[in-house]
Order: C-alpha cells, then structure tokens, then sequence
C-alpha cells in the first residue's frame, strides 16, 4: 500500500533503480567519479513530479527542501538537476519500455489485441502571440483541432494505446501534420492486433498493406460520401471502444499538464513528453502491484 509521498517515492524509485541496472548500467562507460545523487534518483523525482503534476522544477524542488530533506539530503541546486534529467531522457524512456513489456502480459488477450489511435494537442505558445518572433518559429506549426473546432500553435502528440490504457506507443509532430499522416510510423513495428481510429485515419492502401504485411486491422467509420458503408453495428462499436482514449488523454492533459508548456526548446519538449508518458505507466504498474485498477492514478497523487 502507498499511503505518503514517502511510499510513493520509495516504490517508484525500486522500480526504476531495478530496470536502469539492466537498460543503462550496462552501457554507461562514462569516464570519472559518479555523482553522490545517482541517475535512479534523478529518474525517481522526474517521474514522481509528473504523477503529483509539479511539473515546475523550482517548485518541486522547493518543496522537497522544505519538507522531505530526508528523504533526498543531497537533492542538487535546480541547474543541475535540469540538465541531468534532460541528459537521462533517452534512459527514461528504456525504463517506460521496461515497464511496458512487464505490464502487457498481465493484460487479458482482448486488451493486448485492440488499440486505438489518436492525438492531443500540444500547445507550446498561445494563439494570439503566435504570429510574433519566438523560439519556436520554424519548428512548430498551426494545426486545426476538430473535436475542439479551435486552431492551435504546437504540436500533437500521436498516440496508440490498448484498450486497457497502455501507451504502446508515441509520436510528436507539429500541428500541421494530420493524424493520419503518423498511422504507419506508429503500426509498422506492431503485429496481429486491431488499431481503432477515427475518420481521419481512414487510408484505404495503407489498411491493405498493413493487413497483409503485419496482420494489423485498421478500423474506421466511414465518410458519408462514400460508396461503401460499414455496418452501423459496427461503426458504434468502434465509437465505443474508442472512448479509453479520452481517459488517458484526460489524465495527460490533467493530472500530468501535458498542455502546459514549460519547455524552452524542441529537445526540452520531448524530454517533458517522454517524462509524462513515462509517469503515466508507472502509475499503471503500481496499481497492477497494488491490486487496484490500472488506470485509477489520482490515489497516487499523495503531497
């Protein structure tokens, strides 16, 4: 049971500690004296941050100092702290595929079997400014958000998730790029599965070839236009079993910020991504271990 902030950091850093020594140490030939404050620890306070959303370094730090001295007495000045934990990101992620291949069989055939496909906006400067000089220009883009029927200036995040709330994969590109245009980057490594997307997803040659390729089925209502109709049964189907997707972006925009932008560059954007998606499957292997139901991550908000 994780009953404080205490539990909380002690459980994840096990885990993270336990899969660094088999992704990262091995590997790790970098010259010179380790730090006293190990890699696991500073994996351990970036993951821990985005389940309880401080996500804003000065402050987490902050309250560590003031409250959990310690649990961590030889926390590092926010500087250093930043650029270890963006250094560790590729590691973070290894650890996320870790998790990742721990949690899928402990998932019921159905829910390894049927996935689904989608973006969420990531915003990274408000509508109005976006036209003015800022550090984005040139790398992200305007891009049309129809479920909010609002423009944005950013990126989206693309994502394909099982029907238990799994992220099995990522994708982020600017905003201009359509949802559709990430379904094979997304599907090409993957396997005898069924990925559930909505109309923007629909591409007649790519369904084929990933049919006959990696007996993969992607599914998609129909446009009205079209000559060929799905069977309504069918289509409400997809509909239905498309809604765990606004569960797991409901807890990335809310619980982890995705949309609150933080970052100063590109590099630092996807550091903050992996960071989140990371969290959100700790979160879901903690409530495997514990017994409690995958995607219940608001308990382990605990501050």
């Amino acid at each position: 049971m994780i009953a404080d902030f205490a539990d909380l950091c002690t459980y994840v850093y096990v885990l993270v500690d336990e899969l660094y020594r088999a992704v990262a140490a091995p590997y790790d030939h970098r010259p010179g004296p380790r730090s006293a404050f190990s890699d696991s620890e500073v994996i351990t306070l970036t993951l821990v941050a985005e389940l309880l959303g401080l996500d804003e370094e000065v402050a987490f730090l902050a309250y560590l100092a003031r409250h959990h001295r310690a649990l961590f007495p030889l926390l590092p000045e926010r500087s250093r702290y930043n650029r270890r934990r963006r250094q560790l990101i590729e590691v973070t992620n290894r650890i996320r595929g870790g998790l990742l291949h721990a949690l899928l069989p402990h998932l019921l055939p159905e829910e390894r079997g049927l996935c689904v496909l989608d973006s969420v906006p990531v915003p990274v400067v408000g509508f109005p400014h976006a036209r003015g000089d800022h550090r984005w220009y040139g790398e992200a883009a305007y891009g049309r958000v129809a479920s909010k029927r609002q423009t944005i200036y950013g990126y989206k995040l693309h994502l394909l998730i099982t029907h238990g709330g799994l992220v099995l994969d990522f994708a982020l590109a600017p905003a201009s790029h359509a949802d559709g245009t990430l379904t094979e980057q997304l599907l090409i490594d993957k396997a005898h599965l069924t990925a559930l997307g909505d109309k923007g997803y629909l591409n007649g040659p790519l369904q084929d070839r990933l049919a006959a390729r990696n007996d993969v089925v992607l599914l998609t209502p129909r446009r009205k236009n079209q000559r060929a109709q799905l069977p309504a049964a069918l289509t409400q189907a997809i509909n239905h079993f498309r809604q765990i997707i606004e569960t797991v972006n409901s807890q990335l925009v809310g619980q982890l910020r995705l949309q609150r932008n933080h970052a100063k560059s590109v590099s630092g954007l996807c550091a903050r991504v992996q960071a989140k998606l990371t969290a959100h499957t700790v979160g879901l292997y903690l409530n495997r271990l514990l017994g409690q139901p995958l995607l219940a991550l608001k308990p382990l908000a605990l501050i």
